[in-house]
């Protein structure tokens, strides 16, 4: 398992527990877990901000999502709260995760659980161009709910 990554970009990673480097669990997998640094606690309905004892850096030209792991959300009423969390090319400090809990029971978190998965990806920046008319499509200005469910 896990003998070539696809599509491999080199990103560099800080932590003094190696045992909290984040892992792809199959060869397929887009995220690689993050794991929580500490023990918490998250009782319903709040929300908690857990250290993942990692500072990375990213490449140039990449961004990385935290995104919430579906086992979590689907068994536990667990997600990240800002999903996905956004970590910008310059941001240098530790990886944290905005875990929320929805469901009726406490949630109990230990240090090394895989709490979220961090995706990786290629950062567009837009070049805006004022102008005084955009191109008319079928839907227009037709917003939320307006294609059906």
């Amino acid at each position: 398992m896990l003998d070539k990554a696809i599509n491999p970009i080199w990103v560099k990673i800080i932590s003094d527990d190696d045992s909290l480097i984040p892992k792809y669990q199959t060869d397929g997998s887009v995220g690689c877990d993050l794991k929580s640094a500490d023990n918490f606690t998250i009782p319903p309905g709040l929300r908690i901000v857990i250290g993942t004892g990692i500072k990375i850096e990213l490449p140039s030209g990449f961004g990385a999502y935290i995104c919430p792991r579906s086992g979590l959300a689907a068994k536990h009423g667990i997600t990240v709260l800002n999903a996905p969390g956004c970590i910008d090319n310059d941001f240098t400090g530790e990886v944290k995760v905005i875990l929320f809990n929805s469901s009726n029971e406490d949630f109990i978190i230990k240090k090394g659980d895989r709490v979220a998965q961090l995706v990786f990806f290629p950062i567009f920046q837009a070049i805006f161009q004022k102008a005084t008319t955009i191109t008319m499509t079928d839907r227009g200005a037709a917003g939320l709910g307006s294609t059906g469910i």
